[in-house]
């Protein structure tokens, strides 16, 4: 692939990602990468990760599940 092309399709999915940080599921890679890990990236990322192949916006249910998930694992202040 042509490095301006690729750059390019980098910065078009970031301008669709519209928050600075959003929730990315991976997707299985032929490189050994696992489905289904749900984590929050900066948008520069997650287009990165979505242009290679390793990576899916996440829905928006599986967003609520992410975010119930991190809530309850998250330390009680004391």
């Amino acid at each position: 692939m042509d490095l301006r092309t690729y750059f390019q399709k980098i910065r078009d999915v970031e301008s669709q990602i519209g928050d600075p940080y959003t929730i990315v599921v991976s997707v299985e890679t032929g490189d050994g990468g696992r489905a289904g890990t749900t984590t929050e990236v900066s948008r520069a990322v997650a287009a990165k990760m979505i242009v290679d192949g390793s990576a899916r916006l996440a829905t928006a249910k599986e967003k609520q599940a992410f975010q119930s998930q991190r809530f309850i694992e998250q330390p009680a202040a004391k």
